[in-house]
């Protein structure tokens, strides 16, 4: 039996994995469960994630990574980063590498390692040069990316097993969370809202949200944390909370740990297609996700327990849903979204009940 067609074996010392995944937030939430699955069912191998620094500090702990290797953003254009790169991952040995991102960039990373095995997207999600680069190529059906990289584990005979993210919130920063929180006001349940997104295609029109926020306030007497990021997004959440300014409440700048420790007290969580919407997911919050161009069974938060609301989508593919207007998002209307939150909000009180 030949490299390529073998199962994972342990055999004298510590099988090396690696895993490619470079970005985004999103993306590297959604590859969380393909490491936990190879954790549970190798649990002698030493599991290593390659990723961008500016996404490292949530994976600091995570259960299943045993080393945790960065690179700057745009690496490829840095020869220096390349050679270093290259040094770093040789003098790790890896035996095989999974990636999980499709990309020539994550492919050239797993080349540079020098493992003989290396696993890839084949049809259709492998991109750019990757397939060219690994050379074990996986053609997924999976519709969610969650599964889609769980399919990787196929040629290594890793089964199937129930999905977690296992995000890692440690005490401290479990207590930071609090602490801010109290500064805001808020000692009991609460509701997360995060504006914000990537592409102006994805932003949902800040009044919509604001009078969603008041309509949870009103029926369900639920504070509102309102979650920003660069300065624009501050500038939203501060018109936003401006609707009902003794209850929604714009929060300060958070790490992605403290983000997530937040994430985790709330009752809801409603926002588009965005990091933090999946990390909401990742750590057990029902959520409410507002999809524009891109199509929300593919791209939503994981799981039976959320709903994303979405009106209508762009056909074509990601070069043309990246240029498409803001209109599909725009034809998600109020009533809908709120339609969405109290469905889940009842939905707890039921199961409480």
């Amino acid at each position: 039996m030949d490299a390529h067609s073998a199962k994972l074996r342990i055999v004298d010392d510590k099988l090396r994995i690696l895993i490619v995944r470079l970005s985004s937030l999103g993306d590297i939430i959604h590859t969380m469960p393909l490491a936990c699955a190879l954790r549970d069912c190798v649990p002698q191998a030493a599991i290593g994630w390659l990723v961008e620094d500016r996404f490292a500090e949530l994976l600091e702990g995570h259960r299943a990574v045993d080393v945790l290797l960065t690179v700057r953003r745009r690496w490829l254009c840095r020869p220096r980063e390349v050679l270093r790169l290259r040094s770093q991952l040789r003098r790790l040995r890896f035996d095989l590498t999974i990636d999980a991102q499709g990309l020539t960039k994550s492919a050239l990373a797993a080349w540079l390692s020098g493992a003989r095995r290396r696993i890839g997207y084949g049809n259709p999600w492998g991109r750019e040069l990757s397939r060219w680069l690994n050379n074990e190529l996986v053609d997924t059906r999976s519709v969610h990316a969650v599964d889609r990289h769980l399919e990787l584990l196929g040629p290594l005979g890793v089964s199937r097993s129930a999905v977690d993210f296992s995000v890692p919130v440690d005490a401290h920063t479990q207590a930071e969370a609090k602490e801010l929180l109290t500064r805001l006001g808020i000692s009991g349940y609460y509701v997360v809202i995060h504006p914000g997104a990537s592409r102006p295609n994805k932003r949902w029109p800040v009044e919509r949200y604001a009078a969603v926020a008041v309509h949870m306030v009103c029926r369900w007497r639920l504070p509102v944390v309102v979650l920003s990021g660069n300065q624009a997004e501050r500038r939203t959440a501060e018109q936003l909370a401006a609707a009902l300014p003794e209850l929604i409440r714009p929060a300060p700048p958070l790490s992605l740990k403290q983000l997530a420790a937040v994430l985790r007290g709330g009752r809801l969580y409603l926002g588009s297609d965005s990091g933090p919407l999946h990390l909401a997911a990742a750590v057990g919050v029902p959520c409410v996700g507002l999809y524009g161009p891109w199509p929300a069974e593919g791209h939503g938060p994981y799981g039976p327990q959320h709903i994303a609301v979405q009106k209508a989508v762009c056909p074509g593919g990601t070069r043309r849903r990246r240029r498409a207007s803001s209109r599909y998002i725009e034809a998600i209307d109020v009533e809908s979204v709120c339609w969405a939150c109290d469905t889940l909000l009842e939905r707890q009180a039921i199961s409480a009940a």
